[in-house]
C-alpha cells in the first residue's frame, strides 16, 4: 500500500473543507435573505430571541451586512474574519435559542438542533482556514 502524497492529501481535505463552507454559506443566506426580503418575519424573529426592534430599515442594513459576511465566506475572502463573523453570528443565533433545547421534542424545538452541528462545522472551518483552498478566491 502506497501512501497519498501530500498533494493528495490537500485534496482529500480540501474538497470537503470546500462542501462544508459552500453548504454552510448557503444555510446562513437563507437568514441573511429574510432580513432583506421578509422584513416583518425577520422582525419578529429578532424580537423574539434577541432585542425588539421595529424598524424594517435597521433590519435591512443587518440583511445586507449578513449577507456581505456570507459571500465573502462563501468565496473564502478575508478568511480569518469572514469565517470568524460567520462563526460568532450563528455562535450568538444557537446560544440565544438556548430555551428551546431544553425541550427537544416540543414542536418546533427539533428543528433547533440542527444548529449545533452548523457550528461544530462553522469552527471546523475557522480552525482550517488556512487549509480551506479549494474553489476560494484569497488565500
Amino acid at each position: 500500500m502506497t501512501n497519498p502524497s501530500p498533494y493528495q492529501r490537500d485534496r482529500e481535505l480540501e474538497i470537503p473543507l470546500a462542501i462544508l463552507r459552500l453548504s454552510s454559506a448557503l444555510f446562513l443566506a437563507v437568514w441573511a435573505f429574510d432580513k432583506i426580503l421578509n422584513n416583518q418575519h425577520a422582525i419578529k424573529t429578532v424580537s423574539k430571541f434577541y432585542v425588539s426592534v421595529d424598524s424594517t430599515s435597521i433590519i435591512l442594513a443587518l440583511g445586507v451586512v449578513q449577507l456581505i459576511v456570507v459571500l465573502a465566506f462563501a468565496t473564502g475572502l478575508f478568511k480569518t474574519i469572514s469565517y470568524g463573523a460567520v462563526f460568532l453570528m450563528h455562535a450568538v443565533s444557537t446560544v440565544a435559542s438556548y430555551q428551546l433545547y431544553m425541550t427537544p421534542l416540543a414542536r418546533p424545538n427539533i428543528l433547533f438542533w440542527a444548529a449545533i452541528p452548523v457550528l461544530a462545522g462553522l469552527l471546523l472551518l475557522f480552525t482550517l482556514r488556512h487549509r480551506d483552498n479549494f474553489l476560494t478566491m484569497g488565500k
